[in-house]
């Protein structure tokens, strides 16, 4: 699992939608969908459940507030290497 795939299953969360999320990402729907079962195979749960929006599962909502933190943190990391490279 990698912080891109972290992110494409926080963008899926948002949208409720792999077709939307897709077009959010510029990535194609197969793509995404296979991310997203990839993610749920390597997790050994399922982290939605598919209809006509998609719902996250207990799994999924474990893994959405850890997402939400780890996409944090990481992005805090990004700025302060930035500034720090920038400005030192």
């Amino acid at each position: 699992m990698d912080i891109r795939v972290l992110r494409y299953f926080l963008t899926v969360v948002r949208e409720e939608n792999i077709s939307k999320a897709a077009q959010a990402l510029h990535v194609t729907q197969p793509t995404l969908s296979r991310q997203m079962a990839q993610l749920e195979e390597e997790l050994g749960t399922p982290l939605f459940v598919r209809g006509k929006h998609l719902t996250l599962t207990d799994a999924g909502v474990m893994l959405r507030r850890r997402a939400e933190e780890v996409a944090e943190l990481m992005d805090k990391i990004e700025f302060r290497v930035v500034w720090v490279t920038e400005f030192p």
